[in-house]
């Protein structure tokens, strides 16, 4: 079984596959996991992946052009 997992943070995620099921898993060749940063994807010296809401919201929210980019190389 493949995973493939898109993030801004793939460092995170490798302390979790080296322990426990997933690692024996791993291991066995049983699963497959891909992790993607978001940011390989993103345009501009910076590769700035996020931007602040339309209508005035707080927060920020991932520009679409990398998230479709991540996804399309993904499915190749």
């Amino acid at each position: 079984m493949r995973f493939d997992i898109i993030t801004i943070f793939p460092g995170i995620f490798e302390s979790y596959f080296s322990k426990g099921i997933i690692e024996k898993a791993l291991k066995k060749g049983l699963l497959e996991i891909h992790l993607h940063d978001l940011r390989d994807y993103a345009a501009g010296k910076h590769k700035q992946v996020d931007d602040r809401p339309f209508g005035g919201s707080q927060g920020m929210v991932f520009k679409p052009e990398p998230v479709f980019r991540a996804v399309d190389q993904v499915k190749k």
